[in-house]
């Protein structure tokens, strides 16, 4: 078993460049006044359970808990309460980003999650620095969203991320699995990261030895596993829409003896992503809706949640609606930005392979709104960090994605709310007294246009209110050290 800890991985067309490190001085968590209650009065809460929304209602954080949630008239503001207008405005829960690969930038990412109201991340990379990151924002001395931390990657022998500065352990057998299940534990992870080039034999060591150790396990359906097997052993979350579908076509028989006969050199991921289009194309032409019934029913049934990250899948998939003028690239350094655009999946992709990656997508979103019909649980993630999918900010680009794929506004909301909080345990992911203090304050009304979840006014973490002058300041400052960086960090591809 080999494995490497460094600070991020360089995608090899440099697609996975992430933001950057060196970025100068970190926010300081400072709650309103020192733990001074904040009330958002007379507002319109859209609380998260998926009720129809509330009109005339007042929230009161005290705290770290809600203190009070009712209508404007009736509810008591405490006479020190910060007052937030609510007027013509639109409360929803804190917003929880289920797949990053945040840079370890203190300065960077934390502000840019909070600014977009995400209050809450998976870290699906882990790496000591995401550790230390969490301890300062527990602590109160960092300005940050909550975060859950996978292990390093585990995946297969020889590993996608061999040589490429991505935490990772590659396992060749049952033994080894165990060994980095075990490790993982130790090491402070909150669950274990599964990867593509997993065996068969090894993925059921790992979900044999997590329930021994008391961890969850989540990641990517590895090539040689159908999805409902992996989903029957224990699999919690699906990341992507790669292999996940391959259980759901006619020729899943001939795919999966294909899949088998991929050979992929050490820290190929580049090779190993071309190498899987064709099997990815033609399990799209040949779904098939009774197979994929089957397969959403086994997935329901045992609670596997599927992450679709639409917007790292359109980055590859459609390289051309790529803004390379994007005004949030001012969050980014220039030499970061220069490597994105250069290293954008579409370079030196033909017109037949271009509209072959059209079709993909167009499949991709087909399958997100089956597996929604079908009651499959989904999880809202960006792949944030990788390519133009930017932190905090694409959270809201996803959201829009769901939205296209055919989910109602108010399933997306709750994609990113209330059922990933259930997932990682942090409570109910709701706005209701005693619940967590997390919560946005938009200036629109994000279930009659998903796009208005970007009109953020007011942002509660952790009972801190940022308000809009204190969320400029933080854009302002992350833009600022972006200006200065000298240090990149890399970042996972499709992780």
């Amino acid at each position: 078993m080999t494995h490497q800890f460094s600070r991020r991985g360089l995608l090899g067309t440099g697609i996975g460049v992430g933001i950057a490190a060196g970025m100068g001085t970190s926010a300081r968590a400072e709650p309103a006044a020192g733990g001074t209650p904040i009330a958002i009065l007379d507002t319109t809460v859209i609380d998260g359970t998926g009720a129809p929304p509330q009109r005339g209602m007042t929230v009161v954080v005290d705290g770290d808990r809600i203190g009070a949630v009712g209508p404007a008239r009736e509810t008591r503001v405490p006479g020190d309460a910060v007052i937030v207008d609510g007027r013509g405005r639109f409360v929803i829960p804190g917003l929880v980003d289920m797949h990053v690969h945040s840079s370890g930038d203190d300065a960077v990412d934390p502000p840019l999650y909070l600014a977009n109201g995400v209050t809450t991340v998976r870290e699906m990379s882990g790496h000591p620095a995401l550790h230390e990151s969490r301890r300062r924002v527990e602590a109160g001395t960092l300005l940050g969203p909550r975060s859950v931390i996978a292990s390093p990657i585990l995946d297969g022998s020889p590993s996608l991320w061999a040589g490429r500065g991505v935490p990772y352990l590659d396992v060749a057998d049952a033994g080894e699995a165990r060994a980095a299940v075990k490790r993982a534990a130790v090491g402070g992870a909150d669950f274990v990261k599964v990867y593509s080039r997993l065996t068969t034999e090894s993925f059921a060591a790992i979900a044999d030895e997590t329930r021994r150790v008391g961890l969850d396990f989540a990641g990517h359906c590895p090539d040689d596993v159908p999805a409902p097997v992996a989903s029957d052993v224990g699999q919690r979350s699906f990341e992507h829409l790669f292999t996940v579908w391959h259980s759901t076509c006619a020729d899943e028989d001939e795919i999966r003896r294909a899949l088998r006969a991929i050979r992929i050199e050490p820290g190929d991921h580049d090779g190993w992503l071309r190498a899987m289009r064709p099997l990815e194309l033609r399990a799209a032409r040949t779904y098939d809706e009774r197979r994929a019934a089957h397969v959403f029913h086994r997935l329901a049934r045992n609670d596997s949640h599927l992450t679709p990250t639409l917007a790292m899948h359109r980055v590859v998939d459609l390289p051309e609606s790529v803004d390379t003028d994007d005004p949030r690239l001012r969050y980014v350094p220039a030499h970061v930005r220069a490597a994105w655009e250069a290293g954008l999946h579409g370079a030196g992709r033909t017109p037949q392979e271009a509209v072959e990656h059209q079709e993909l997508f167009g499949h991709r979103r087909r399958f997100v709104r089956a597996a929604a019909a079908a009651e499959v649980p989904l999880l809202a993630g960006t792949d944030a960090g990788s390519a133009y999918c930017f932190p905090g900010f694409s959270l809201h680009d996803e959201l829009e994605l769901l939205v296209r794929a055919g989910l109602s506004p108010m399933r997306a909301l709750l994609a990113a709310t209330r059922d990933p909080m259930l997932y990682l345990g942090l409570g109910s992911g709701t706005i209701r007294p005693g619940g967590l203090p997390d919560l946005v304050v938009l200036d629109a009304d994000p279930l009659h246009d998903i796009r208005d979840t970007r009109r953020v006014h007011a942002v509660v973490a952790r009972g801190t209110l940022i308000d809009a002058a204190r969320r400029d300041a933080l854009l302002a400052a992350v833009e600022q050290a972006a200006r200065s960086s000298s240090a990149v960090i890399h970042s996972c591809p499709c992780g």
